[in-house]
């Protein structure tokens, strides 16, 4: 195959496919009489490998791991992937916590509040198992809004306030950052307090299966790579 053939196999430009062989994605091509480049059946595997890898972790981390990868035993790759795999299965935990904290939310914030029952911060603190400190972070950050006499005097976490923190802690457990959360919290404070929160959190979770399998593609595509440059490697030395 030449640059264009190969490309075509998995939609990428000649560009693209000159850029992975020069950053070690892709095995080092052997040129014709014409002074082309001549890709074989094991540059489409490689090829195939980088597209699934870069789908269960970026174009960027994929790029810099895939010639590690290529170069090195199966028995590191195997290691490697697994250890991928343990990273996508942290972060789905995480993620369905967080929907589980969301669902306490919406039951609790549904009950009777009284103002009796608001909350100090530490009493909050303990409930969401964080501490006052990331409390006292999320109110200057805007997510939470305690309410307070004035300046000097105690925060108290109503109904809402406590709600929202609740959203909070489950949308950090969640992963998701600061400037994240701010804009869910801001899009759903004049609605429902919880429903773009949880269809976001949903689809991580969507998307997380989805790069979970994409990895699976990667490391069927990166063991027949290795086998075939195995074979390659073991031709070569018989016939030195």
């Amino acid at each position: 195959m030449n640059t264009s053939q190969l490309g075509g196999i998995v939609g990428y430009s000649t560009q693209q496919v000159r850029d992975l062989e020069r950053l070690g994605v892709l095995p080092r091509a052997d040129r014709g009489a014409n002074g082309y480049r001549r890709y074989l059946a094991h540059h489409a595997v490689a090829l195939r490998a980088y597209r699934s890898m870069a789908a269960a972790i970026g174009p960027v981390p994929a790029r810099s791991l895939m010639p590690q990868l290529v170069a090195g035993t199966a028995e590191a790759a195997a290691e490697r992937i697994d250890e991928l795999h343990g990273a996508l299965a942290r972060e789905r935990m995480h993620v369905r916590d967080a929907l589980r904290g969301l669902e306490v939310a919406v039951d609790e914030s549904a009950d009777l509040f009284s103002e009796d029952d608001a909350m100090t911060i530490s009493e909050l603190a303990h409930a969401l198992g964080v501490r006052a400190s990331a409390l006292r972070h999320w109110e200057r950050e805007g997510l939470v809004r305690p309410e307070r006499a004035s300046s000097t005097a105690a925060r108290s976490f109503g109904a809402r306030a406590v709600t929202e923190a609740r959203i909070v802690a489950a949308l950090r457990s969640g992963g998701y950052g600061i400037p994240s959360i701010v804009r869910v919290l801001e899009q759903v404070r004049d609605q429902s307090l919880t429903a773009d929160a949880q269809r976001i959190l949903t689809e991580r979770l969507a998307s997380l299966t989805r790069r979970s399998v994409a990895l699976l593609a990667a490391a069927g595509h990166l063991h027949a790579l290795l086998e075939m440059l195995g074979a390659a490697a073991d031709g070569a030395g018989h016939d030195s």
